[in-house]
């Protein structure tokens, strides 16, 4: 295998402690006993444990004493090896988790507390909030939505280190799959060669990448087909690999021949206008001027005739099925400051060539993690 040679340490003890304390904060202020935590992103960022999907489970978070999970009796081991919490109720595949869940609440004290639920969970769906509220009608339900998103904004130095190694996946995997990239290949040696790559270099996700070509090369989210690569086509790739649940993107073109001048001309102009972009992101800076520079830029230049997706957006832990993190975008109308340390997928595309970077915000401005070459490659 050929790592990368600086791995970061697991995150220790001391940064969930302090990941909690923030937390509990929060809960203070809105006068809560309890939180229910149910979106994975969140239950990994806070407890270092992070279930499928196949079953509810959850983290409950009382606002002194450790917290306790409700587990799946099947991944009650994963959860002991992964998770700093020592505490936990599991249950059998043929119990209800959100009764297991109601009930662990009301045997430590909480069936008549204030309770706080993530109403924007993709976990916490209306049929189970509806059932938690029957089975402890004597507590008080209060929404506690977006305030752990906008916890996880700013990253720690472990966690840019997981992006930074995740970025360094994203320039191994991309060069893998232009070095193969050739008339006559089909797209999905392309993704091969793409995929080993990523998963040589550390990458713990199943689909690391999307890719496109020819007509398609657009389609920014296009599904894996199996096209020949022909001569003229623009072959569009864009790495996701996830490192210990940290995820890192990059976009990139590769003319499959000779481009032409058009296209290397158009290419050379989104570049430009995203090293304008860059420098500009700044602690402080109004998120809706960074966002214009890209924007109306690419419209002065008359590469695109209209403009209407986002610039950017957060990046940091993420978990299926929400690939994307829209907590924090860039558009016309963004009325948010950055905040050193935060990241983000900065990326613009015209005439089916798309450029991206993750970006780490520094009192200098924005810092590249991903470190390709800035071209249309041919």
């Amino acid at each position: 295998m050929t790592l990368p040679p600086l791995f970061p340490s697991p995150f220790p003890l001391e940064e969930y402690e302090a990941r909690l304390l923030a937390l509990r904060g929060v809960m203070a202020e809105s006068r809560m006993d309890l939180l229910i935590v149910n979106q994975h992103e969140h239950m990994d960022y806070f407890c270092g444990y992070a279930p499928t999907a196949a079953m509810y489970q959850a983290v409950l978070v009382p606002l002194e004493g450790e917290p306790v999970a409700v587990v799946r009796e099947l991944d009650a081991s994963a959860f002991s090896e992964s998770s700093w919490l020592t505490s936990y109720a599991a249950f059998g595949d043929d119990e209800n988790p959100v009764k297991v869940a109601a009930d662990t609440i009301r045997a430590r004290g909480y069936g008549a507390s204030v309770i706080g639920v993530e109403r924007d969970s993709y976990f916490l769906t209306v049929n189970r909030a509806l059932e938690f509220e029957s089975l402890l009608p004597e507590a008080r339900f209060v929404d506690f939505a977006s305030v752990m998103w906008e916890l996880r904004q700013v990253k720690s130095p472990l966690e840019i280190a997981c992006l930074r190694v995740a970025a360094e996946i994203c320039d191994r995997a991309a060069a893998a799959g232009f070095e193969i990239a050739k008339p006559g290949v089909n797209e999905r040696e392309v993704f091969v060669a793409m995929t080993s790559e990523a998963w040589r270099s550390g990458a713990d996700n199943a689909q690391v990448a999307v890719m496109a070509s020819g007509p398609r090369s657009g389609i920014l989210h296009a599904p894996l087909a199996g096209r020949t690569l022909a001569e003229g086509d623009i072959l569009h790739v864009e790495p996701v690999p996830f490192f210990r649940g940290y995820t890192s993107r990059m976009m990139r073109p590769k003319s499959i021949g000779t481009p032409t001048d058009e296209q290397m001309r158009t290419a050379e102009t989104m570049v430009a206008i995203q090293d304008e972009q860059f420098p500009a992101m700044k602690p402080g800076a109004d998120a809706k001027e960074v966002d214009r520079i890209v924007r109306e830029g690419m419209l002065s230049a008359r590469v695109r005739d209209s403009y209407t997706n986002v610039t950017g957006y957060t990046l940091g832990l993420k978990h299926p099925p929400r690939t994307t993190d829209f907590t924090r975008v860039f558009r016309a109308s963004s009325d948010w400051k950055l905040q050193e340390n935060q990241v983000f997928h900065m990326y613009t595309w015209a005439a089916g060539m798309a450029f991206s970077e993750t970006i780490v915000v520094t009192p200098e401005g924005g810092k590249r993690l991903t470190g390709m070459e800035r071209k249309l490659f041919y």
